[in-house]
């Protein structure tokens, strides 16, 4: 007869084992700071080999120049081989660049979270032709370099998993993020025609899409402490904001083996605002 001890051990391993990544390599982009770095290190703590992509411009921004540098080192003191590699999105070519240092980093990508985005707050007739450009290079270009680098070796190996994220904004979009949410769209009609293409073959292509999260983004409208609480309370049916520990584990849901079945998903973590609230 098994003690309550070793009942509970047994237990946690199983459940480990259902969304264990051991063995697994992946390339989380954006990984250094916010949602990013919690898939990272949730990839992490399930087994895997992580590389993580970086902008040192836009962590310095933020007011945390060393992310990437402490996001390799939480990684590594997980188990696992960590690598940063620091790419500008904005510049063409630069993503295939970025995924083939991974795979040379790693010895090959099995995961791939498309994670980097950035946006712009402008009323839709006063956004500059260059910001329009930047957002169209970095949010929706890369991403089609990314997955274009990445998908063939997974084929070849029938085996991968690809999560794009993209966002509340592609069915409950704001007047202020119309470019912002039409390449969000953009991307998950991508990732919805490429899982019909590569389902037969082993890999699985998934969007999650996030709500009103906690992150570096945002900490501006976190300044007001009473005018935060007000925006939590209306943006879901929750009344409150997402933890990226949250978002987290729907990414490691659908990159474990305990998401093998799903593809072709677009996975809504809003607390509920996506029900039109």
């Amino acid at each position: 007869m098994s003690s309550p001890k070793q009942i509970a051990a047994r237990n946690a391993a199983a459940i480990a084992e259902r969304f264990t990544m051991k063995g697994r390599r992946a390339l989380v982009t954006g990984g250094s700071v916010s949602l990013g770095r919690e898939i990272a290190i949730a990839f992490a703590d399930a087994g895997a080999d992580v590389a993580i992509h970086f902008s040192r411009t836009a962590d310095t921004a933020f007011g945390l120049p060393h992310a990437s540098e402490t996001t390799v080192s939480d990684i590594q003191e997980r188990g696992g081989r960590g690598l940063a590699i620091e790419a500008d999105f904005s510049r063409p070519g630069e993503a295939r660049r970025c995924v083939q240092a991974a795979i040379a980093g790693l010895g090959g990508i099995d995961v791939l979270v498309v994670c980097a985005s950035v946006q712009k707050r402008t009323a839709f007739t006063a956004l500059p032709t260059d910001e329009i450009e930047w957002q169209l290079r970095i949010n929706y270009l890369a991403t089609i370099e990314l997955l274009q680098e990445a998908l063939p070796p997974m084929k070849a190996r029938r085996w991968g998993r690809v999560v794009t994220i993209g966002s509340i904004n592609q069915t409950r979009p704001e007047p202020d993020l119309a470019v912002y949410a039409s390449l969000k769209s953009a991307q998950h009609n991508l990732a919805i025609n490429l899982a019909a293409d590569y389902a037969a073959h082993g890999v699985t292509v998934n969007n999650l899409s996030p709500g009103l999260i906690v992150t570096e983004r945002n900490r501006w409208r976190r300044q007001d402490a009473w005018q935060w609480q007000r925006i939590q309370q209306t943006s879901a049916p929750m009344q409150r904001a997402g933890d990226v520990n949250e978002i987290a584990g729907a990414a490691l849901l659908l990159c474990s083996e305990a998401g093998s079945f799903i593809t072709g998903a677009d996975l809504q973590a809003t607390g509920g605002r996506h029900l039109g609230w």
